[in-house]
């Protein structure tokens, strides 16, 4: 198969390699997919740049249990939303989605098929199920490339229908936008250079110059363990990247010792370079689920139909998906990374 034959291409590479690949797919970012920004980019952080009220996210959180269950019961009945997207005329007759297009094997552009360089991964199959089933036609979708502390200001503008870019689902995030019932499960997890004596989540980072992506649930962890004594005092948070991604080409460049992301991808980015490996277990338990407008019912609870039929499909669904794109990475075993079955639907309206 051809994913096959691109794994075993990529095997090999090494830090160099990785570095190149990297600046590629930044070069495509510029060039093939428009990007979605706010005024706020930079600043903010995932959860809605200037003007959020924090205070009032904070006490919700606080009360927020289970946010992966925080979502509608599944139906295939149309709504307003559904009827929008499907009303557009012509070649607008799309669903626009935000995707990341860096991560290998999740939502990345494959620089060995040609000059299409067509978006592929985990992620992009769960897109194209959706379209699929909305628009009948899986290649109806408008991508939009979005950096990581902007998926939340891109959905509630309404530049995006929706959101699949391995986000996963937080008690702050669920008072912002809406989402669908978790269809991966992840952690956060440490990724440092082999040659390293960092051994995981634990003592051996004090001192240690660490590596998220602005806006993420890696950052937030951190600093709030941070905070709690849970993570020395004197590890160095400062550096923070648009996109996960940047955080690998500092580790190579020996600006950072180490990163730390969800489990899925560090393992995708240890897949780039063989000279990095995941250190210690994860440290935390969490879900990605699709994004969506706050008042997005309909389309909140056809999506939830779509990932419940998506993972029942034995021959194409969701472990023909892992198995294609991320069990070389994260190994044959899937049952670690699927969500809880049956999936709660604890959101009433």
């Amino acid at each position: 198969m051809r994913a096959r034959g691109l794994r075993t291409g990529l095997k090999g590479w090494g830090g160099v390699g990785a570095m190149a690949f990297a600046c590629v797919l930044a070069v495509l970012s510029a060039l093939l997919l428009p990007v979605v920004r706010s005024h706020g980019e930079g600043g903010g952080t995932d959860g809605g740049g200037p003007g959020v009220a924090h205070g009032s996210q904070t006490r919700a959180a606080r009360e927020c249990t289970a946010p992966e269950a925080q979502t509608l019961t599944p139906s295939g009945a149309d709504g307003p939303t559904i009827d929008a997207i499907r009303a557009r005329a012509g070649e607008k007759r799309k669903l626009i989605v935000g995707v990341d297009q860096n991560s290998y094997h999740w939502g990345y552009r494959d620089p060995n098929s040609g000059g299409g360089a067509q978006l592929e991964g985990f992620d992009i199959d769960l897109v194209r199920r959706i379209a699929k089933d909305i628009l009948g036609d899986e290649k109806a979708v408008q991508f939009k490339a979005i950096p990581t502390d902007q998926r939340i200001p891109a959905i509630r503008d309404g530049r995006v229908d929706m959101v699949v870019r391995t986000m996963t689902i937080t008690c702050e995030r669920v008072e912002d936008v809406a989402f669908s019932a978790p269809y991966f499960r992840t952690g956060q997890q440490l990724l440092a250079p082999k040659s390293s004596d960092i051994t995981g989540y634990d003592g051996s980072l004090a001192g240690r110059r660490i590596c998220t992506a602005a806006g993420s649930t890696a950052l937030s962890t951190l600093e709030r363990d941070q905070k709690d004594g849970r993570l020395a005092a004197d590890a160095d948070l400062g550096t923070t990247v648009p996109n996960q991604l940047d955080c690998l080409v500092r580790l190579q460049l020996g600006e950072v010792d180490a990163v730390v992301t969800d489990g899925a991808l560090a393992a995708s980015q240890a897949a780039q370079d063989p000279t990095v490996e995941l250190k210690g277990d994860d440290f935390t338990t969490e879900y990605y689920g699709v994004a969506m407008k706050k008042d997005a019912d309909d389309l909140v609870r056809r999506v939830n139909r779509i990932i419940e039929e998506w993972r029942a499909d034995r021959a194409g669904g969701w472990q023909h998906s892992y198995d294609e794109w991320l069990s070389q990475t994260m190994g044959g075993d899937a049952g670690r990374s699927q969500p809880p079955t049956p999936a709660r639907y604890l959101r009433e309206s």
